[in-house]
């Protein structure tokens, strides 16, 4: 498919047979997404091989991966572990908190393999935790790796710890230390795996976690830079349907174009600086890492019960990327929303005052969307 055939294909529907019969009446409607100017944490992180669902409406349990289960996991840990189930673990330190928690970047690692980007993946496997940890309010402190490999590629994990250097540079935490496993016979030939733990403080009269949240707050979304790492083993499955390989086009937003392969590949955001700058300020009540589980999981995890939201889905400018994998993969907007960020990283729930602010002061390089409010009864609801 060449570039420009590419480019139509994203910003209008077909008129083939196949797209006709994905408006038939008796399907569920889809919206469109215009562009628009003190406990523990236990999360499930799946990263399955793509298996199944081979009929229209693709979906990421069909793609092998069942968040349900993980939720199901989740419970059962609790009654073992009570308290679990933030984005951090908090223990107590004096006068503060040290904030931890751990996470990989899933299959986003076979598109690594690949494309051959490996200098970034570092990037992201910090991301996946300092960005956590800074749900609490959280300065990182250190962050720890574990590589693991069936025979060691001196140059290729230079380049991964590279990556991982560059990401404790972008959270101002230092790389404390680290594992590397050589097992053979474990990992294929060429491949690697790829954990990471940060640790971070906050005071503890300085906590965030989402007890004063009141029916009215604003949720203000700060922009993705695409998939991030989670999501990948449903995206790995539109691509093999689309035809496409990772050297061909996809526009972006400012009107150039990127490859398939980059665009998966792009480095997760790490928000830190640009979180911790915003609650120094003050009015920042709980805030959201977009994760797994998308806007209709991890949102709701900072509310007080009989809390839930209402999420404007006009208001943010979602990226080609998203699109393009929902037209290819036919997936309803339920499954987009429980599976990616959808052009949304991080959500900040804030009073009504310090949104109005936090809109006014944030320009240039570092946009935010009002992309919501918190209203009576559980749950994430799209308008």
């Amino acid at each position: 498919m060449t570039t420009s055939r590419l480019v139509s294909f994203l910003r209008g529907p077909t008129s083939s047979p196949a797209s006709a019969a994905r408006r038939d009446p008796r399907q569920p409607q889809r919206l469109s997404f215009p562009q628009a100017a003190g406990e523990g944490m236990r999360r499930v992180s799946v990263a399955c091989s793509s298996t199944g669902g081979e009929g229209e409406g693709m979906t990421y349990k069909g793609a092998g991966v069942d968040i349900d289960a993980g939720t199901e996991l989740v419970r059962r840990i609790r009654k073992m572990a009570p308290g679990i189930g933030g984005f951090g673990g908090l223990y107590p330190f004096g006068d503060h908190y040290l904030v931890a928690g751990t996470d990989g970047v899933g299959t986003k690692l076979k598109l690594a393999f690949e494309t051959g980007i490996h200098d970034t993946i570092g990037i992201d496997l910090v991301a996946m935790s300092v960005n956590d940890i800074v749900t609490s309010g959280a300065e990182p402190m250190f962050f720890l790796d574990y590589y693991a490999t069936s025979k060691l590629d001196v140059d290729l994990a230079e380049k991964v710890v590279k990556g991982i250097v560059d990401g404790c540079q972008q959270s101002d935490c230092v790389l404390l230390g680290g594992e590397t496993a050589e097992m053979p016979d474990f990992y294929a030939e060429g491949e690697y795996d790829l954990s990471g733990f940060a640790v971070g403080k906050v005071k503890k009269d300085k906590v965030i976690d989402g007890k004063n949240i009141v029916k009215g707050d604003i949720l203000i979304g700060l922009p993705s830079s695409g998939v991030h790492s989670n999501g990948f083993s449903l995206a790995r499955r539109v691509l093999g349907k689309s035809g496409l390989s990772l050297g061909d086009q996809l526009p972006r937003n400012d009107g150039l174009t990127t490859t398939v392969g980059e665009a998966l590949m792009a480095p997760t955001v790490i928000y830190v600086k640009q979180v911790l700058e915003i609650i120094s300020k003050g009015g920042v009540k709980g805030l959201a890492h977009i994760t797994g589980g998308g806007f209709t999981d991890n949102i709701p995890r900072v509310f007080p019960s009989g809390l839930g939201a209402k999420i404007f889905t006009g208001s943010w400018e979602v990226l080609p990327v998203f699109k393009w994998l929902q037209q290819v993969g036919n997936i309803d907007d339920a499954e987009m929303l429980r599976t990616f960020n959808m052009g949304i990283g991080m959500v900040l729930v804030v009073s009504r005052e310090a949104a109005d602010r936090i809109i006014e002061e944030t320009h240039g390089s570092n946009p935010v969307y009002r992309i919501g409010e918190v209203i009576e009864g559980e749950g994430v609801h799209y308008v």
